[in-house]
């Protein structure tokens, strides 16, 4: 039971990761047919991201009250309904108005799970299950480009994701006595049901603003790169805007391979070992993507980058127990969420609103100065959390 446990946990990643890359894929597709500029993505991308960061803040009170498990089934399914509504959606105000449960559905699993797996399982876990989660990402973009370039639409490409992640709202529903079971049988450590700890006193504790802030920078980043990337080699390397949409999963491709192996690297290497080795693979792929010429440079220079962002995640969020403590770790977790989402709800249409003003040339810019500012965050963590 522990072990099928577990199986359920990776599936449940794979549909968290399953609808985060087509949004970027499909949009070069998407917004002519909408009659709205192409930076309107950002705006898509931060009503997600503000209906996650709701819900990440929510997270330790909802988890207190119905258990991870039942947080993962319900949430699941909020997202699933999201992706029909895209699917039906042909005006840019439905698009708008469908993100909100999709953001809502996303915030909350992703601390319940992270906080679960943090606590009751060790580092190697914590980054094969973020795999996983590459996986889905890698997926969605692959569906998607597979129903552009044969005619279908976007939309369509839309509705095959609802269909997989109603398959997974089952297994997950399906699964929930799992959940029900003793936690003594994963850890001897429960899922203990306690006085929330409030979003003030977790924030006043030392370290936890540091963490938050690297937490921000890393998923501007990410998202950052996850949402323009595709437009990017588009408009500044003249790729079809339906072949780039491949693209798009080289990204979280890169993820992908990073966190498998960074699930073995970390029998090797410690947690803060793991960042610093991700940063430094961040920006040489950073740097490829300055490199004029051929696309193929840019492609390489953006699959380093996922490459790099493997371990950060991950490892930074296995930390927590160990740097604040399980007892106060799911609402770190909360709040560190929603710091993360805020670093996604802002960049993306910042970036947006940045490359309208001067050219989307600036996409390398912006990522390398983040990374800088990410990394001074996270060592200055280190220092707080190690005295």
């Amino acid at each position: 039971m522990v072990h099928f446990l577990i199986v359920i946990i990776y599936i449940s990643f794979i549909s968290l990761g399953l609808p985060d890359g087509i949004l970027g894929a499909a949009w070069p597709s998407m917004y002519e047919g909408m009659n709205v500029p192409v930076s309107y993505a950002g705006i898509v991308s931060m009503i997600i991201a503000c209906c996650t960061i709701l819900s990440a803040l929510l997270s330790e009170r909802l988890v207190n009250k119905l258990g991870t498990g039942g947080i993962t089934a319900i949430s699941v399914g909020t997202t699933a309904i999201s992706l029909f509504g895209f699917y039906l959606s042909g005006e840019f105000w439905q698009i708008c108005l469908w993100a909100i449960p999709y953001g809502l559905g996303a915030g909350s699993v992703d601390a319940a799970l992270n906080n679960y797996v943090a606590v009751h399982y060790k580092s190697n876990h914590m980054s094969w299950l973020h795999c996983f989660w590459g996986i889905g990402c890698s997926c969605g973009p692959y569906v998607m480009s597979y129903f552009l370039t044969n005619g279908h639409g976007w939309n369509k490409g839309y509705f095959a994701i609802f269909i997989l992640q109603i398959v997974l709202t089952f297994i997950l529903v399906m699964s929930l006595p799992l959940w029900k079971k003793k936690s003594s049988e994963i850890s001897g450590a429960g899922e203990e049901k306690h006085k929330p700890l409030g979003i003030g006193k977790t924030i006043s504790i030392s370290g936890v603003k540091t963490m938050m802030l690297t937490f921000f920078c890393y998923c501007a980043i990410e998202q950052t790169a996850s949402l323009w990337a595709v437009s990017y080699i588009v408009f500044e390397k003249g790729i079809s805007a339906e072949k780039a949409a491949e693209f798009g999963a080289i990204f979280f491709l890169g993820i992908t391979i990073g966190r498998l192996l960074s699930g073995f690297l970390t029998a090797k290497f410690n947690d803060v070992q793991m960042v610093r080795m991700g940063v430094a693979i961040l920006t040489v792929g950073i740097l490829f993507m300055f490199i004029p010429f051929s696309y193929i440079f840019s492609l390489v220079g953006l699959w380093l980058i996922g490459l790099g962002c493997a371990p950060i995640y991950p490892c930074l969020i296995h930390s927590v127990p160990g740097r604040f403590g399980s007892d106060t770790s799911q609402a770190v977790i909360g709040v560190q969420m929603a710091s993360a989402y805020v670093g996604t709800a802002l960049m993306p249409p910042l970036f947006g609103f940045l490359s309208g003003k001067l050219s989307i040339a600036i996409f390398p810019v912006c990522l390398i100065i983040l990374l800088i500012v990410m990394f001074f965050f996270s060592e200055r963590l280190n220092r707080i959390t190690n005295k």
